[in-house]
């Protein structure tokens, strides 16, 4: 098989299933595992696809980022219901990463302020939110992402170093069974990695749109944090739950 028949038939193995593993590649081609790879990279820097441990993953659209107004408005009720189960799960004394982000932002309002929680964010938007519930805060510093409030950069990395935390909660553009956790901003992927690094427990807030999205930059592999979901008649699980916990909150 050509060259170019190699890289038309891997996009449309991309167009037609979203992700495709370079061993299926292999097995379609009989080309060597050398040679997909050095397809995948061409077709990465091209535009076709972006390349994910494993495999490829389809492009289209993936680095796009919605603003607050438009993630506040979608999904609103399976985000209260997240945001709820999420809250309950706080316990005394904790101190927990809340990143940026319409569900986490929700959860402050079900956090109960007597447990002494300690709150590290990078959201702007969270601040109002944390006073008026009298919770214990720190703002991390770095630049401020216009669209989503959200704080990244490398002054926000040099920031987290100090802190440790029983527990973290992050928002997700997608959620994927080979792709894992995705968000279209790299910056912003570098420092959820790092808040799920440095926390014992890290908790993935998703509600069921997110799931089979991929976007830009990978943070994280779909078993390093626990799924916390609501149930969706046209959404399946199991696929997940072979790899990770997923609480799922009926809606």
């Amino acid at each position: 098989m050509l060259t170019p028949e190699r890289h038309q038939l891997i996009i449309d193995q991309i167009e037609k299933h979203d992700v495709v593993k370079i061993q299926e590649l292999i097995n379609l081609t009989n080309a060597s595992e050398s040679t997909i790879r050095r397809d995948l990279s061409t077709l990465e820097e091209r535009g076709f696809l972006k390349r994910v441990h494993g495999g490829a993953a389809k492009l289209s659209d993936i680095r796009l980022e919605p603003d607050m107004l438009e993630k506040s408005s979608k999904n609103l009720h399976d985000k209260l219901k997240i945001a709820e189960k999420a809250a309950s799960l706080l316990e005394e004394g904790d101190c927990i990463y809340l990143d940026a982000g319409t569900t986490t932002l929700h959860m402050i309002d079900f956090m109960d302020k007597t447990k002494d929680i300690v709150v590290v964010t990078n959201g702007v938007m969270h601040i109002d939110a944390l006073i008026r519930k009298e919770i214990s805060f720190y703002l991390l510093g770095g630049y401020v992402k216009h669209r989503t409030g959200a704080i990244i950069g490398g002054a926000s990395l040099v920031a987290m170093d100090q802190y440790r935390f029983d527990k973290s909660f992050l928002g997700t553009n997608g959620v994927h069974t080979e792709a894992g956790f995705t968000t279209p901003d790299p910056d912003e992927a570098l420092l959820k990695q790092k808040a799920i690094k440095q926390a014992k427990h890290a908790y993935v807030l998703a509600d069921p749109s997110k799931f089979g999205e991929i976007s830009f930059s990978a943070f994280a592999g779909i078993g390093d944090a626990t799924i916390i979901t609501t149930d969706a008649e046209e959404l399946t699980f199991d696929n997940y739950q072979e790899k990770t916990v997923v609480k799922v909150v009926k809606p």
